[in-house]
């Protein structure tokens, strides 16, 4: 059972991940012939960024329902979730973008990117469990709450990436910086 004290935090999620999700389709419509020219690597953008608002709202949703339905949809959703990034991985694999000696930076960060998101995924089933064993533990509440926010963090990031967002990682602007990039300062008209 979701305790009291959750559900403002249930209702705010559920609007966001539905007004998320609801621009994030505008987008993909909007950007789609750009998308569809550069569609292997957007594909694994898509499906980290609407895999993890689709949790997000969903977990919320059902957290609002009245009674204990929280953790079998917590467990659904984290074993869907745990399928869609497998079988993302497995697309990275056939697609030979992860064969020893060719792979890209780029790949190995998605890569990386989606084992967080199935740690995300694990952590949350078995919080799910949890809750399912033990409907009073406001505890895996709590993380599951945590873990939503997570969702919507990788979502917005993915997102972020999917329609060609400035990166200012760390490593990017350093890798700028000493090979030189950037390091001289804008022209300056000067006033006449």
């Amino acid at each position: 059972m979701v305790p009291d004290n959750f559900h403002d935090f249930f209702v705010a999620d559920a609007s966001v991940a539905g007004a998320l999700i609801g621009l994030l389709f505008v987008a993909i419509t909007v950007a789609g012939e750009r998308l569809a020219r550069v569609q292997a690597e957007t594909q694994i953008h898509r499906a980290r960024a609407s895999t993890a608002f689709t949790n997000a709202l969903t977990v919320s949703l059902f957290a609002l329902i009245p009674g204990h339905k929280v953790g079998p949809a917590t467990v659904s959703v984290s074993a869907v979730g745990l399928t869609f990034v497998t079988a993302v991985l497995v697309s990275l694999v056939r697609l030979g973008l992860l064969r020893r000696g060719q792979v890209r930076w780029s790949t190995v960060r998605d890569a990386l990117f989606l084992l967080g998101l199935a740690v995300i995924f694990v952590i949350q089933l078995a919080e799910g469990v949890v809750i399912i064993a033990s409907p009073g533990n406001t505890g895996a509440v709590d993380t599951i709450s945590i873990l939503v926010i997570a969702c919507f963090l990788v979502g917005i990031a993915r997102s972020w990436e999917l329609f060609g967002g400035p990166s200012f990682g760390i490593a990017h602007e350093v890798t700028a910086l000493v090979r030189g990039h950037g390091t001289e300062p804008p022209d300056e008209e000067t006033p006449t």
